[in-house]
């Protein structure tokens, strides 16, 4: 259905990939993956015929039709959300219009009638009868309220904005489906709802994503971008990096073994090459020296970061306390009667349909909110450390480069012991001098991080730090996470982090919370009940 033929891309000196060959078919879903930079955004730039790649072509099945999910929130802001998905299907939504505007007419001709009934025709078989029920089934899917079906794009809150774009992406039964990072500023139900429609899906979807779980659940084929190289897999996610991890281990292997026989054959050369009884041997095995290459790994453009969090000190046996806190921002009540208290082991995920009201419940917690009502009680004990959802403050302000930045949240001002929490993160070398203002999303996300693992906390607030991380960062965080004894308290887009690391779930609803002691995939299950 969708083929790539000797494709190259290449910025400058800078190779992305080369001589790629690729085909898509229906019913199969794509995971393209790669380390940041590796060209996944600009691959499916490519396939959408948005950029010219350097060498090779792109074809796709001209009866077929593509959509592409936009990233440039404003190009609808004019028109409806309900006619902003049906766009999806551009002839559908054009074809609509004309049967409408020849309808309108005063002076309705002949050749009116006909054209009209022409449209009427075309119009049916595009399923335009059923668009704008297929659209509002959608929008609902991904969260957006029918109360919003009329509104205006431009007047709409940023995060329905994705959805709705997403669902323009989904519309119409498309051909081949191209999503760049489809779950961003998703609610965890939301997702759920795309995987869903995904896995029934037809037609040929090729996803950019971070999720590891989104992943797992949708993909069929892994398409790796790596060693300037894109290659295609069968399976999932956890499927091809259990393979990778396998293929990765048998070269070292083999590199090692190689290692140690050449190793052999250089200490019995350098033992005996002078000694004349043994200098046969000693040729022959420098002959053998010369055909044995130790076979060196590619290089690869993944970085895996580390994350460990080390607390300074035991917490005692009183941690948190919320008593009845509730908050209403420009006549929105966000949090109502919110009251719980956080035990030894507690490791709480906080949901809700509203991220607003998470958010604003962090920012009380952090002491940067009041509420309006309510208390907030820390126990004597605890040292806390936040990582709060819009943190480009922390940056745009300051003037310094990153050494200077982790410097002001340091006793240690000293500049190797910042360089080990930096490093830790990927920031290694000359990257420490950097300023801090000109980073980008993935490395402001990562130094927060090395400013929390710097601040020897017991308890961690995390308030969606894997946006803008790449799978790596997330999968060290994850792991980070589940290692840190104490307390934290968090909400995240990503299922897997999410199931894996709490062990309660707060969903902050109208009315107040729901609270349940158990994981996510537990809580889930018990609300389709």
């Amino acid at each position: 259905m969708l083929s790539v033929n000797d494709l190259s891309m290449q910025f400058g000196s800078s190779v992305l990939f080369s001589r790629v060959d690729l085909q898509f078919t229906a019913g199969n879903c794509y995971g393209i993956i790669g380390a940041n930079g590796a060209g996944k955004s600009t691959f499916i730039k490519i396939l959408a015929g948005e950029l010219e790649p350097t060498s090779g072509s792109v074809v796709l099945d001209p009866k077929r039709r593509m959509s592409v999910l936009k990233q440039n929130q404003s190009l609808y802001d004019e028109y409806p959300v309900l006619d902003t998905v049906i766009m999806g299907n551009q002839r559908l939504y054009d074809c609509g219009r004309e049967k409408d505007a020849i309808y309108l007419k005063e002076d309705f001709s002949d050749e009116d009638g006909i054209r009209a009934a022409e449209l009427e025709e075309e119009f049916a078989e595009l399923g335009g009868w059923e668009a704008e029920s297929d659209a509002s089934r959608i929008l609902q899917g991904l969260g957006v309220d029918v109360c919003y079906h009329d509104t205006l794009m431009r007047d709409l809150d940023p995060r329905l904005k994705v959805k709705v774009l997403l669902a323009q992406a989904l519309f119409g039964h498309p051909d081949v489906v191209l999503l760049d990072e489809p779950t961003n500023n998703l609610d965890l139900r939301s997702v759920v709802w795309l995987e869903d429609f995904l896995m029934d899906y037809e037609g040929t979807v090729l996803v950019v994503s971070h999720d590891r779980y989104f992943l797992n659940n949708v993909c069929t084929h892994i398409v790796d971008i790596d060693y300037g190289k894109i290659k295609m897999y069968v399976g999932n996610y956890d499927f091809w990096y259990e393979s990778s991890q396998l293929i990765q281990k048998l070269i070292r292997d083999q590199n090692k073994r190689a290692e140690q026989k050449i190793q052999e054959l250089q200490t019995f050369i350098a033992r005996f090459s002078a000694n004349r009884s043994k200098s046969r041997q000693a040729t022959s095995r420098r002959k053998l020296l010369d055909k044995i290459t130790v076979e060196e790994l590619p290089a690869s453009g993944r970085r895996y970061p580390w994350v460990g969090f080390k607390a300074n000190r035991e917490p005692g046996k009183d941690r948190l306390f919320v008593t009845d806190i509730s908050k209403t921002v420009d006549g929105v009540r966000l949090l109502n009667k919110i009251s719980f208290a956080v035990g030894k082991e507690d490791r709480i995920a906080l949901i809700g349909k509203n991220e607003r009201a998470v958010t604003m419940l962090f920012q009380i917690l952090a002491g940067l909110e009041e509420p309006d009502e309510g208390t907030v009680k820390w126990g004597a004990s605890i040292e806390w450390a936040y990582f709060p959802k819009d943190h480009n403050d922390y940056f745009d302000s300051f003037d310094g480069d990153l050494i200077e930045w982790m410097r002001q949240f340091s006793e240690d001002k000293r500049e190797s012991y910042l360089r080990t929490f930096l490093g830790r993160m990927l920031f290694s070398g000359d990257d420490v001098y950097k300023p801090a203002k000109v980073l980008s999303g993935g490395e402001k996300v990562r130094c927060m991080l090395s400013k929390m693992m710097l601040s020897g906390a017991n308890f961690l607030m995390l308030d969606q730090p894997t946006n803008h991380l790449d799978l790596e960062s997330i999968a060290a965080l994850n792991n980070g996470l589940e290692a840190f004894r104490y307390n934290i308290l968090f909400s995240c887009h990503d299922h897997q982090l999410t199931q894996t690391v709490a062990n309660r779930i707060i969903e902050i609803t109208d009315d107040g919370i729901i609270d349940r002691l158990c994981t996510y995939d537990e809580y889930m299950h018990l609300n389709e009940e």
